[in-house]
């Protein structure tokens, strides 16, 4: 791999730890029922994010993830 496309790499996968840190955040939203709804429909938009980021930093480093 190049090391142009390993460092776009790595700064997905540092994108996608912060997308589920706002999953976490989320889901303890809903957990101290704030506005559980919206932070219901928060994660799953989130969760969607951080699959296609996942995807995304598997085919720069050369494979694919389900």
């Amino acid at each position: 791999m190049s090391e142009p496309l390993a460092a776009l790499a790595d700064d997905v996968s540092a994108l996608e730890r912060r997308v589920a840190d706002a999953i976490f955040d989320a889901v303890r939203a809903q957990l101290r029922d704030d506005d559980a709804d919206e932070a219901r429909e928060l994660e799953k938009r989130l969760a969607k994010v951080r699959r296609s980021l996942q995807k995304a930093e598997g085919l720069l480093r050369g494979y694919e993830r389900d």
